[in-house]
């Protein structure tokens, strides 16, 4: 089955289950069949009627994501058809839209604490919004903090326990802004970063000289360590996923780095449970 295909299939039915009154248009004559006409679905996505009759006809037709944004409001899409939309004529997920949802699932917060390991669940501007116990007793307890401090990007570039090793720090550094930059390009709300951005260019010699460099990461993979009196250094190598259920928040997992690691978490697990 041709994607073209499906697309026609998808737009059609879309606008057929449309009434011009649930649009905010006139009922007007009585019609044939139900829904709305190709062009009173161009004028509300603010297009032409040939460009969008041939978009819903399968032709060769590159539509700008605004455009397809406009179109997806107009035929009144749910979130996961217009990711289907955006999958099917660009052939990527849309842009991520406002604020993300900042409430942590019960089925995630179930997975979290029911895994042996570090785990913690970020939004698209890095804000900590929800971990495990682990993240508490190996790192930091983020539940007294107000949310403007539990960035979690501000809090590996400024926090002086991350500077103890500055070839190390630096390195870290450059990751983390090439990652950054690369969240600041897809998000729909600039001013959320670009206030981040601002504080960072005041308050770090090595974010300004790395934002103006031209790396750029789509991921972001890493080791770290957290040490422990009676328990000693644990290395981690932490991995980020998308959490498909809300948009924009990321799960970030810390798998221990080595065997002794493994050994020193498992103590740890064992004198907490």
């Amino acid at each position: 089955m041709a994607q073209r295909e499906e697309l026609t299939r998808f737009l059609k039915a879309a606008r057929g289950r449309l009434a011009p009154t649930d649009v905010g248009l006139p009922a007007g004559e009585r019609r044939r069949t139900r829904g709305l006409r190709r062009e009173e679905v161009a004028t509300l996505a603010g297009m032409s009627v040939t460009w969008y009759t041939w978009f819903e006809q399968g032709r060769e037709v590159q539509l700008s994501a605004a455009m397809i944004e406009r179109l997806g409001k107009a035929l009144r899409l749910e979130p996961q058809e217009r990711e289907f939309l955006f999958a099917l004529a660009q052939h990527r997920p849309p842009p991520l839209t406002g604020r993300a949802d900042e409430a942590v699932r019960p089925s995630t917060q179930q997975l979290m604490d029911s895994l042996s390991i570090p785990a913690l669940v970020i939004v698209e501007d890095w804000t900590v919004v929800g971990w495990n116990a682990l993240v508490t007793q190996l790192f930091r307890d983020y539940a007294p903090l107000p949310r403007e401090e539990r960035n979690l990007f501000r809090i590996l570039m400024l926090n002086e326990r991350y500077r103890a090793d500055p070839e190390r720090y630096r390195e870290m550094a450059r990751r983390l802004v090439a990652r950054f930059k690369w969240d600041y390009s897809r998000t729909a709300q600039p001013q959320v970063f670009e206030t981040l951005i601002a504080e960072m260019q005041q308050s770090s010699d090595l974010f300004r000289e790395y934002w103006e460099a031209a790396e750029i990461r789509s991921h972001f993979e890493d080791v770290n360590s957290a040490t422990l009196p009676d328990v000693g250094e644990i290395a981690f190598h932490h991995t980020s996923y998308a959490i498909e259920e809300v948009p924009g928040q990321r799960l970030i997992l810390f798998a221990p780095a080595d065997d002794a690691s493994a050994a020193k978490l498992r103590r740890l697990s064992a004198e907490m449970a």
